[in-house]
């Protein structure tokens, strides 16, 4: 999957955003948006160690995955997961978050 590009962005974040007025409001867009096209379970690789990544969840006004392996579960901000290649369906979502904390955020 190629990384979208701006105007494809600029409408992800223009649907998760609807509606919204303040930039809580604009993280539960993000959030809903994830948690309806993100496809979970998937495999990657953090710090050289291969984990699942088994959910999402807002934490602090941010949204993070939850990563496992074994019977060991860390909550990492989602923005700082690496992603497998080919990334999983619905990763456009994470790109269209990065975009709007960097570029459309006040």
């Amino acid at each position: 999957m190629r990384s979208p590009n701006r105007a494809a962005l600029a409408a992800l974040v223009a649907e998760a955003t609807v509606d919204c007025y303040n930039d809580s409001e604009c993280v539960t867009g993000f959030y809903t948006m994830l948690d309806e096209h993100l496809e979970l379970p998937f495999q990657t690789f953090l710090l050289g160690t291969e984990v699942t990544v088994s959910g999402i969840d807002l934490a602090d006004e941010r949204i993070v995955v939850i990563c496992a392996r074994g019977r060991s579960r860390q909550r990492i901000p989602i923005l700082d997961l690496p992603l497998p290649t080919p990334p999983p369906a619905g990763a456009q979502w994470i790109e269209a978050y990065r975009h709007w904390l960097r570029y459309v955020r006040a």
